[in-house]
């Protein structure tokens, strides 16, 4: 694993948190390498939008205020939506291997704490397979990166059990929305879902885009 992925992993998993700060030489030890490479891969973080660069201050993990957050979910709810309903559309999602991961996350569930890595891993395993059913070759990657900003990998924490239930019964639901090829409803259940995880996260902020609809 080179140093940058190193690093990527190390945030993303929350072993550094939003405003720590990545000390080149600190990291060097600790990796078993010379200052340059954690240099380099710093600079590459910053591009992802994971590490803030400030001259004479050196290097911190990004961190996001409600708004910033809130960004994030509504660019994920235009992008995450489309993905879904392209999924469902073109036929091309592995429904075997949706439906594998949605029965080891609940799974996981039953044994540990809904914020574990290996349920975070897992959801992020499924999301990934809609971007790459969407067949747009651009989608994943993008996504790749919004997703990493908004620091999905603790998106789980914010969650309570019957939170976390629901969640998991959406993905049951964008499965089904994906069998019948019903893009409208597999776009309405994937906007749903990544509502309720802001709502999760910043329970009192709620951007006009990502509103309840009044029936």
């Amino acid at each position: 694993m080179s140093v940058y992925e190193a690093l990527r992993r190390s945030i993303l998993s929350g072993d550094y948190r939003a405003g720590d700060r990545l000390r080149e030489s600190t990291l060097a030890e600790a990796l078993g390498t010379s200052r340059t490479p954690v240099r380099d891969a710093l600079r590459r973080l910053h591009g992802d939008g994971l590490v803030e660069l400030t001259p004479h201050r050196g290097a911190r993990v990004t961190g996001l205020g409600s708004s910033g957050l809130a960004d994030v979910f509504e660019i994920r709810a235009v992008l995450e939506g489309y993905a879904a309903r392209r999924a469902a559309e073109t036929g091309a999602a592995d429904l075997e291997l949706l439906t594998s991961l949605c029965d080891r996350m609940e799974a996981v569930l039953a044994d540990a704490d809904p914020g574990s890595t290996e349920v975070t891993d897992l959801n992020l395993a499924f999301h990934a397979e809609v971007h790459r059913a969407a067949g747009n070759a651009l989608l994943p990657k993008v996504l790749d990166g919004v997703i990493a900003i908004g620091t999905v990998r603790r998106t789980f924490t914010a969650y309570d059990e019957e939170r976390t239930r629901r969640s998991f019964a959406q993905h049951r639901d964008l499965v089904r929305a994906l069998t019948a090829g019903d893009g409208a409803w597999a776009e309405a259940v994937m906007v749903a879902h990544l509502r309720g995880a802001l709502h999760a996260v910043e329970p009192t902020h709620t951007p006009p885009t990502l509103q309840e609809e009044t029936p």
